[in-house]
């Protein structure tokens, strides 16, 4: 491998975790076979079902990778683009410090209300982003801009019928429904870069066999949007190898780090194709909360999949706002007034400082921040 790939000299940019991540919906017109649906059972599958246990697997052929462990107690709620929304995202930005929201589902573009919803969170002070992959957008985007919408991280899974079929429901490999969801989803990407809203390419790489899957995905996206390279969560080193591959193969030159105090999620900066594009690969720190993480035990190097993340909210079905801490652990979700009002709530506002108190300890040179790193808050270091 290029040692560009690895190396440690590369400049690094320190931001803080101040995103809230938001289930505003379980409806999802996909089938994807590693989704982990925000920690959440498939609702269509288990609506009609007492409080658990949830069907893991259900008709619908939709799945929630971690719905079998997690310890979920609830199925969530579509969210109103109410008051009561309002409230919570002002309760949770005065007591955490969150400044972007991110939509996520489900599919975020199939709320009936979408737009309304990001003219509430931008009221509130929130720059709202949001996690699609396409289904709706070409109707929705439009009014979500006019309502202050910045960005939109759109989830690839195929540049052709046959690429994203691969990747559902054995029920579902259907070419003509795929095919129907690429001419969506590039009616999406259109809709953004007509009104405005700076879009990015999500794309999952699952192991090697994915390679060549990647590269038509470069190649038909990366002139319009921001590429970014993920691993899937339940593919494990598979996964991350294949993308390194992917990498080589592309002759990847490593340009910047960027790192997020208080959360897991970062991600590395790259130029390839001879330093004519870049693209970004997403990468999960070993992060831990000092006291919740402790006894987990999913708490090891090979079961803790995600690390802390970040805070998501949730509205159950008896409409309660819930606050999560954990894909593997929803157990662990609270109302929003107890966990404002309780140890895990400071620990994390701590931890964040703590953090990043230590990253700029390990990197202590600083330079000058690249325009594209305006999410960031913080100074870069290198």
């Amino acid at each position: 491998m290029d040692e560009s790939l690895t190396a440690d000299s590369l400049p690094t940019y320190i931001g803080t975790d101040t995103t809230l991540r938001v289930k505003i919906l379980d409806a999802c017109g996909m089938t994807c076979t590693f989704c982990h649906n925000e920690g959440t059972p498939v609702v269509v599958d288990n609506r009609n079902r007492g409080p658990g246990p949830f069907l893991v697997a259900g008709s619908s052929g939709r799945t929630s990778i971690y719905a079998a462990t997690n310890g979920s107690r609830f199925l969530p709620a579509t969210i109103p683009a109410d008051q009561g929304f309002a409230h919570a995202l002002r309760q949770l930005g005065e007591g955490m410090g969150f400044t972007e929201l991110h939509l996520t589902g489900g599919e975020p573009t199939l709320h009936p209300r979408l737009p309304n919803l990001v003219h509430l969170a931008t009221d509130q002070g929130y720059r709202v982003c949001m996690t699609s992959n396409g289904e709706n957008g070409a109707r929705q985007i439009p009014a979500c801009a006019e309502a202050g919408l910045d960005r939109v991280n759109f989830s690839i899974f195929g540049t052709t019928p046959g690429e994203l079929a691969q990747v559902q429901h054995d029920r579902f490999r259907d070419p003509a429904k795929a095919a129907t969801k690429i001419e969506a989803l590039h009616s999406s990407i259109q809709a953004c870069v007509d009104h405005g809203v700076r879009a990015s390419a999500n794309i999952v790489v699952l192991d090697h066999t994915h390679i060549d899957r990647v590269h038509r995905l470069l190649d038909t996206y990366a002139p319009e949007l921001s590429v970014r390279l993920l691993n899937s969560l339940d593919h494990g080193q598979t996964s991350i190898d294949a993308i390194h591959e992917v990498l080589a193969q592309r002759g990847a030159v490593g340009e910047s780090h960027h790192l997020t105090a208080g959360a897991s999620g970062s991600r590395t900066a790259y130029r390839i194709d001879g330093g004519r594009r870049r693209i970004h690969v997403k990468w999960i720190r070993p992060v831990r909360l000092p006291t919740t993480c402790q006894g987990c035990r999913f708490n090891n190097d090979t079961d803790c999949q995600e690390g802390f993340y970040g805070l998501r909210l949730y509205r159950d079905r008896q409409g309660t706002y819930l606050v999560g801490v954990c894909l593997q652990r929803m157990d662990l979700c609270q109302p929003i007034g107890e966990f404002l009002h309780g140890p895990v709530s400071t620990e994390i506002l701590r931890f964040r400082q703590a953090d990043r108190a230590r990253l700029e300890a390990d990197h202590r040179t600083p330079t000058v921040s690249p325009s594209n790193t305006h999410h960031a808050k913080g100074n870069p270091t290198t």
